[in-house]
């Protein structure tokens, strides 16, 4: 079963890829990749090793209520194999997975996902709300249902780990700021493929959009990260006015630049015996 659904999610990004393909033509991807160059990718790199260390500090401070405590160096050398094996495996959480279990730890990475993952549908609602054109679709009042949806699931989902001891009062002022750092780089990588996919665009319209996109990419039904990304820029860029061809663009430039910003996680995963005695000094689970 378990081999079937990584089969499924695969040829879910895959059949993604090949509707888009057929609607845009494949100009977008090639382009898309060509934009890609050395200012770009050292751009990339900057701000994916920032939004690393906040979410390592994010599960180190998550990781309180599970009895897990780590040193920040062997949290980011985790974070960086993980962001690596979830660019490159199917499913874009085959990582999170690994870091879990490696670490004695999948209680604390769950928890931490989801509270990331529930700030940033929280933040991409209420962006979008702010820099949305007012003369695109959707309009302003299905917009604001979205922003407060996502800021009650983001209560709800904050409320519940706290009622069941899986985060610590104290420390969640501090998750959620981590967390909207950690969603403000990965946005930042996008709004950094736009321009360097030539997308003039306001700063704020762009942000906008790469949280959106984001949100859905987050769906584990893809290929190594690619399909649902790609299908929901087209999407997001063509309401925007912006064109789907430009979206599906922008869409494969930042899936390059993702997978050249945790190349770090690659070498580590190299110097693997090493870094499982990294963890064994570095990780204690108290029971």
């Amino acid at each position: 079963m378990s081999r079937g659904w990584a089969v499924a999610k695969a040829a879910g990004g895959l059949a993604v890829l090949a509707v888009l393909a057929v609607r845009v033509g494949t100009e977008p991807f090639v382009a898309g990749l060509k934009a890609v160059g050395p200012a770009s990718a050292v751009a990339a790199l900057v701000l994916t090793a920032l939004t690393t260390l906040a979410s390592t500090q994010r599960w180190r401070l998550v990781g309180r209520a599970y009895g897990v405590r780590m040193t920040l160096r062997a949290g980011v050398a985790a974070y960086y194999r993980s962001q690596f094996l979830n660019s490159v495996l199917p499913g874009g959480v085959l990582g999170d997975v690994h870091r879990g279990v490696t670490h004695r730890a999948l209680g604390s990475v769950v928890a931490e996902r989801v509270v990331g993952q529930a700030v940033q549908v929280a933040l991409a609602g209420l962006v979008v709300l702010v820099a949305w054109p007012v003369t695109a679709q959707p309009s302003t009042v299905p917009l604001t249902a979205g922003a407060l949806g996502g800021v009650l699931l983001l209560a709800a989902v904050v409320l519940v780990l706290v009622a069941r001891d899986g985060l610590e009062v104290e420390v969640v002022p501090p998750v959620l700021a981590l967390s909207g750092l950690a969603a403000a780089g990965h946005a930042g990588v996008f709004v950094v493929a736009a321009r360097a996919a030539g997308v003039e665009a306001g700063t704020g319209l762009l942000a906008a959009l790469a949280l959106a996109v984001l949100v859905v990419a987050a769906v584990p039904v893809n290929l190594a990260g690619w399909g649902p990304r790609e299908g929901a820029a087209a999407w997001a860029f063509a309401a925007a006015g912006l064109g789907a061809a430009t979206g599906a663009t922008v869409a494969v430039a930042y899936g390059v630049l993702a997978l050249v910003a945790t190349l770090p996680g690659a070498v580590l995963l190299v110097q693997w015996p090493g870094a499982r005695q990294t963890q064994r000094e570095a990780v204690v689970v108290h029971a």
